[in-house]
């Protein structure tokens, strides 16, 4: 039988696997980076000590980039907490997860996991797995030589080559290295015309120290540069004269959704409206690898209505410049492929989805029962959920078309939030009778839908346990049979204890014998 504890604890882990989606210690539109920061902190906190089993678990859902890197440190730094069989789960999710994160982040998380000298075993087999599987060592020099030097005296290895290690630690001992890039790199303090070999980011550097123009540095870069930085670099390049720097219709082609409506949303009105079927077939297209990603079916979720924010608050911050707007602009373009009969309802009252722009008060009351006059199978509500126009109206009519006109629920009700509120500790909902799920990606969106279900009513704990294994079976499977031991297969509880203990602490005297060896 379900207990009051089960409903606390079901209700704890929805809360923050939405911060998790959510949350990214930034300033937002109602909220500053500092308190968010000082949020994040205590629910990492608040779960690591309460329920360890589903925190390493969120592993295995949607969430930012951000909150998967607190995990996976505070996991690693608390292993001794951890019982033998979670340790081995939680060595499988933290491998998978940082496979799928930015590899400048995981540099970053080892920089951190450094300074908390987090340097057991455990911690060292899973970075030199991570470290083993990088598919160029030498680029990786060149991009990120403090990380990877970092990561190499961390977890006491050496470079793949012998080569990688004079550059990362006695650069100038060689005359000249054998790997292009290598060589690319110490030519280019002496020879301009060698930053142009080096990836975008380095050679930016270079250019600066040499004096080059930006339009000329542009201009000439452009072979080296990436589907995005080409995107993002092609408006300053086009206002400078470097007109070699375009994104053509393939780039566009193979752009994630959610970033696609970022890209859109910078561009200025003007050029939005004349490449307007361009723009727009990206979009439709990017919604459909979407939903086939997610194993959904184009139309198959019947009558959907969508009431979408385009109110002042969907500007976002200036870090996070339009990102609330551009969550939703994604989530129509998926919704419209997912529905068999679409219909939008902005807040602001335009109907052009593509000059979508923030502006104006949220009447999300009234939008919403314009969207239930439409009689749909389900109403998706994408916002921050700030109802202010007039305030409290979004609640009191889904409290009573919820409990008075539709108490069957023969129209399913979902509200998907981008934004973290950092004074809740979770993010902002409409009314108790709707569930609401953090949201970070439109193409999470199916399996948002799925996941809210669980926020809707009296949360049941065993069935929320039950979709957090089948999740985190999936997230394993997907990453084949690879498999991260917690510690040697030979060594007891007790002897991975003394080890970990043994190997914390860490002097600089031992760096300095790392440097050496790899010397």
């Amino acid at each position: 039988m379900e207990t009051y504890g089960d409903l606390v604890a079901a209700e704890d882990v929805l809360l923050f696997v939405n911060a998790a989606i959510t949350g990214t210690g930034q300033r937002e539109f109602h909220g500053g980076a500092a308190e968010q920061q000082l949020s994040l902190d205590f629910l990492h906190e608040y779960m690591l000590v309460n329920y360890r089993g589903p925190y390493a678990a969120a592993l295995a859902l949607d969430i930012n980039d951000h909150n998967s890197a607190l995990i996976v440190r505070r996991l690693l730094e608390t292993s001794r907490d951890a019982t033998d069989e979670q340790r081995r789960t939680e060595g499988r999710l933290i491998a998978r997860r940082l496979r799928l994160l930015p590899p400048q982040r995981v540099y970053r998380l080892i920089g951190e996991l450094r300074r908390a000298k987090v340097n057991n075993r455990r911690t060292r087999a899973i970075l030199r797995d991570w470290l083993a599987a990088r598919p160029d060592q030498a680029l990786d020099a060149v991009k990120y030589r403090a990380g990877l030097k970092l990561a190499l005296r961390h977890t006491h290895l050496r470079p793949a080559a012998e080569e990688t290690g004079d550059f990362l630690y006695a650069p100038r001992r060689r005359p000249r290295y054998t790997a292009p890039l290598l060589d690319a790199w110490r030519r280019a303090h002496f020879q301009q015309g060698a930053l142009y070999e080096l990836p975008y980011t380095v050679a930016e550097g270079f250019a600066n120290r040499h004096g080059v123009p930006r339009a000329a540095f542009l201009q000439k870069i452009e072979p080296r540069l990436t589907g995005l930085e080409r995107l993002r670099l092609q408006e300053s390049a086009r206002t400078l004269g470097a007109t070699a720097v375009t994104a053509d219709a393939t780039a566009l082609a193979r752009m994630p959704l959610t970033r696609l409506a970022s890209y859109v949303l910078s561009l200025p009105p003007a050029d939005r409206t004349a490449r307007r079927a361009e723009l727009t077939d990206a979009l439709r297209g990017a919604a459909r690898r979407a939903v086939r990603a997610a194993g959904a079916e184009e139309g198959g979720w019947g009558r959907v209505t969508a009431v979408l924010d385009d109110s002042w608050s969907a500007y976002g911050s200036g870090v996070k410049r339009r990102r609330p707007l551009a969550a939703a602009l994604a989530c129509h373009f998926l919704l419209a492929a997912l529905a068999g009969e679409y219909t939008a309802l902005w807040t602001s009252g335009r109907g052009d989805a593509l000059l979508a722009r923030p502006s104006g008060p949220t009447p999300l009351g009234r939008r919403i029962l314009d969207a239930l006059d439409t009689a749909p199978e389900r109403l998706v509500i994408v916002s921050d959920g700030w109802d202010n126009a007039p305030p409290g109206l979004a609640a009191e009519v889904l409290r009573v078309w919820r409990t008075r006109l539709d108490p069957e629920h023969r129209t399913s009700i979902v509200h998907l939030n981008p934004v973290y509120d950092a004074e809740g500790f979770d993010v902002r909902r409409l009314a108790p009778t709707v569930p609401t799920a953090g949201l970070r990606d439109a193409e999470d969106v199916p399996a948002l839908v799925e996941f809210a279900r669980f926020a809707e009513g009296r949360t049941d704990l065993a069935e929320l346990t039950a979709h957090l294994a089948a999740r985190t079976e999936r997230f394993l499977a997907a990453d084949g049979a690879a498999r991260v031991p917690a510690a040697p297969a030979a060594e007891s509880a007790e002897t991975a204890d003394t080890a970990e203990s043994d190997d914390t602490t860490e002097t600089d005297e031992t760096d300095e014998t790392d440097e050496e060896t790899v010397r």
